[in-house]
């Protein structure tokens, strides 16, 4: 091993590197040399025979094309190329035949490099293997008479030879600041690429080719139809793309992974036919994109529908476009989509933890056509959460973009106390139940807004516990039943209950979510209430006394509750009441039946009747809101009640001269009186205006110190304290505080009485009283009654007055009477 090293490294000490290297450089040098004068001879030939290669230029251009090619300059460039020639054609404008028609230039660029096999241009024949455009404007036509100037080109016939012997075969294709566009007027088609950078390098393998292509452009428009506007407009385009074309097919075939358009990435895979006649494309797309960035490279008609949505994280997204170039119609498009735990920001709020596979296509119906009339987004698999309240969609169609209709179906099944996020606790609050929601669905969508809603389905609602914060009521362990029809929503199965009264309630409305959408103040709401036993001045209280915290205050996401609230006041509600035990503060009645409406905010009762105080009442009124009150205006009949239990259950009206424990008997009378109603229900006695009609029959005066008082001075030797009397009747005038007396007559077994005047709960009282002496304990057996009445007034007659002094009744006589 010594002995070689030995013997390699003598050899190598004797070699000169020095010369070598000379050696090298003179080489490259020479090479160089050559080099440059080669391309000087070229340049040389080209310039003397300048004209003769213009010549073949032009020949070779003209013999494909049936038009007028216009070339400005034609320059040798030195060096580029080499050891081919490269050429430089500056101020290239390319007109097809019908120009003078339609005034579109096929091709204008300021400089075109072509590069041209030496070899060949020697024996007179051009063959071209690299192009490069510069600064051009490339813009394909087609108007509405067809004109088109790409018929620049001509056919060749099978087996036609041109002039040359030689077929240039292109193998390098590079574009710079190229402006791209094609027009088709029939189709209604528009793409405008501008500032095209483009390199290719093409393989031909008999008549098909493919090549790999770096492509950097903007797009201007992407227009399929006009009439809608673009897809990736005003959008920058770079990538890599490879493509190739089947002779056999008359087809290009382009296929690319993460083009850049805009801020994201695609993969793409497109398929175009070259067909004359009939040009029919292909292509699927592939993207992971935030929806914002989806809707901007959408079409106008189609961004003004999706951009109302949003989407927090990228979902995965498929379109297909299908279509064909000589086409008037929109190619065929279907975008497919699948959401995994998004979160979806829609025009009325946030749905949380979505899931669903959406797909939309402009060709729902086949052989409908491609447009927005047959356009759809069908949705499976839905579900989410809005406000917490989870929901599933199973199917859901959303058809028709000009007359927009959602249909599909729905449910949900959720704790109540998830509405206090979506529900002001002003309006409504829950604290436990359970809902169940199972719904079919089918409504209009105009502007983002529901018109025309139809459902068909049920919800129920077990065991809740809510406020009703409008009118301060509460409800335990309540139980409803919505039954939603064709044509009606049918109420069922209500039970609410509070801490005195328990009510179940069966309702209707027609035609309910129509009206509730577009004029909540026809809405008709019928109720069916039975309820064992009801407070009325508990009721009427929270009717009178409304909580006035405004709906709409923020204090929850209560982004229905104003909406919800404002339909609910608008509403017309029919209520038939039946109860079997009322009380209105000591006022006890059963059996009692009456139809309330609720509308424009008044309380109107019809029909009522109760029994009451061993006797019938019946009645009818109005509630009227008035400032910080209310307006009562009511008719009400008596019919033979206990007079005593009567007088007692409406705090004797306030008198204080006598208690109902003086009076016996059963009375029969009818009022009507307007008045006013505090908050609360208290009634304000002084504000009755109206009249009253009063008969007792039966009656007894115990103890009655207005008789009693009388007595003292007229009638010393006869026992008031017990009065029986077979008849007392008269007609009252109600003003406030003061009542006018008419002909109030009493008819007794110890006395007869008159009474006219005025009577006050207050001051003021002013009554006249016309007292027969005669003890007419025996008129009884008078059967005749004028000769009863004549009988009345026999004997002495006292005539005397009633008289508030300082808050004390006091007797006087009348001087003034008649």
């Amino acid at each position: 091993m010594k002995e070689f090293w030995d013997r390699n490294k003598a050899a190598i000490s004797k070699v000169d590197f020095m010369m070598i290297i000379k050696q090298v450089v003179f080489f490259f040098l020479g090479l160089l040399v050559l080099i440059i004068v080669s391309a000087g001879i070229l340049a040389l030939y080209f310039e003397a025979n300048k004209t003769k290669i213009s010549t073949q230029i032009n020949s070779k251009i003209n013999e494909n094309i049936s038009g007028t090619v216009t070339i400005g300059n034609i320059n040798y460039k030195f060096l580029k190329g080499f050891p081919n020639m490269t050429l430089a054609l500056s101020q290239v404008e390319l007109r097809d035949s019908l120009w003078a028609n339609h005034k579109r230039t096929l091709l204008k660029a300021q400089q075109i490099e072509v590069r041209i096999n030496v070899i060949d241009l020697i024996v007179n024949e051009i063959n071209i293997d690299k192009i490069e455009i510069q600064n051009a404007t490339l813009y394909l036509f087609k108007g509405k008479n067809g004109l088109s100037n790409t018929n620049i080109f001509r056919s060749k016939e099978s087996g036609q030879k041109t002039e040359s012997a030689t077929t240039s075969t292109i193998h390098l294709i590079n574009l710079k600041q190229v402006h791209f566009i094609s027009e088709n007027l029939i189709g209604k088609k528009l793409f405008n690429f501008d500032n095209i950078d483009l390199r290719a390098t093409i393989n031909h393998i008999n008549d098909d080719w493919n090549t790999v292509v770096y492509l950097k452009t903007f797009a201007k428009s992407m227009t399929f139809n006009t009439k809608h506007g673009s897809f990736i407009k005003d959008q920058k385009v770079e990538g890599m793309l490879a493509a190739n074309f089947s002779a056999t097919k008359n087809q290009i075939s382009v296929t690319t992974e993460k083009l850049s358009i805009g801020k994201d990435f695609f993969d793409i895979n497109a398929k175009f036919s070259l067909n004359e006649h009939k040009s029919p494309f292909k292509i699927a797309i592939k993207t992971n994109i935030l929806w914002k960035n989806a809707a901007a490279l959408m079409s106008d008609n189609i961004y003004i529908k999706v951009n109302q949505f949003d989407f927090k994280d990228p979902i995965t997204v498929g379109c297909i476009i299908d279509g064909d170039m000589s086409a008037t119609e929109d190619p065929k498009i279907t975008v497919s989509t699948k959401s995994i735990d998004n979160e979806l920001t829609i025009p009325d709020g946030l749905i949380t933890d979505c899931f669903f596979d959406a797909k939309f296509t402009n060709h729902y119906k086949k052989g409908a056509g491609c447009n927005d009339i047959n356009s759809g987004i069908i949705i499976t698999k839905f579900k989410g959460k809005y406000k917490t309240i989870p929901f599933a969609i199973p199917l859901g169609k959303i058809l028709n973009f000009e007359a927009t209709i959602a249909s599909g179906s729905f449910n949900s099944d959720f704790d109540v106390a998830k509405l206090n996020k979506i529900i002001s606790k002003n309006l409504m609050h829950f604290t436990t139940g359970q809902a169940k929601m199972n719904m079919d669905f089918r409504f209009s969508i105009v502007d983002l807004k529901i018109e025309k809603p139809y459902f068909i389905g049920k919800v129920m609602v077990q065991d809740a516990v809510a406020s009703y914060g409008p009118r301060n009521l509460s409800f335990v362990r309540s139980n409803v039943q919505l039954d939603f029809t064709e044509k009606a929503l049918l109420i069922k199965k209500i039970n609410l209950k509070d801490n005195e009264s328990n009510v179940f309630i069966e309702g209707k409305i027609d035609n309910f979510l129509n009206l509730y959408y577009e004029n909540p103040s026809l809405i008709v709401i019928d109720w069916d209430i039975y309820a064992p036993f009801i407070d009325v001045k508990k009721l009427v209280a929270n009717f009178t006394n409304p909580n006035k915290t405004q709906i709409n205050q923020k204090d929850s996401e209560n982004d229905i509750s104003e909406e919800l609230f404002s339909a609910i006041k608008k509403s017309q509600v029919v209520i038939n009441v039946k109860a079997d035990k009322m009380v209105y503060g000591k006022l006890e009645a059963s059996d009692a039946k009456v139809l309330i409406l609720l509308q424009n905010n008044e309380l109107i009762v019809k029909n009522g009747v109760v029994k009451s105080a061993d006797g019938k009442v019946t009645f009818q009124g109005k509630l009227t809101p008035q400032g910080e009150g209310f307006v009562l205006k009511s008719d009400t009949k008596i019919e033979n009640v206990d007079i005593a239990k009567f007088l007692a259950s409406l705090n004797n009206f306030g008198i204080t001269s006598f208690t109902p424990a003086n009076l016996k008997g059963f009375l029969t009378a009818s009022a009507s009186v307007e008045g006013k109603l505090l908050a609360g229900g208290e009634l304000k006695t002084n504000s009755l205006l109206g009249k009253a009609t009063v008969k007792v029959s039966q009656g007894k005066l115990i103890e009655f110190k207005p008789i009693t008082n009388i007595a003292k001075f007229a009638l010393p030797f006869r026992d008031v304290n017990n009065i029986v009397f077979r008849d007392l009747s008269g007609n009252f005038i109600i003003r406030g505080e003061a009542i006018t007396v008419n002909n109030l007559k009493v008819s007794s077994n110890i006395l007869n009485l008159d009474i006219n005047g005025v009577y006050s709960f207050g001051r003021g009282t002013n009554l006249a009283l016309t007292i027969p002496l005669r003890n007419p304990k025996k008129d009884q057996l008078i059967v005749d009654k004028e000769q009863r009445a004549e009988k009345r007034l026999d004997g002495i007659v006292l005539h005397l007055l009633a008289i508030d002094d300082e808050g004390e009744i006091k007797i006087r006589w009348n001087k003034n009477h008649k």
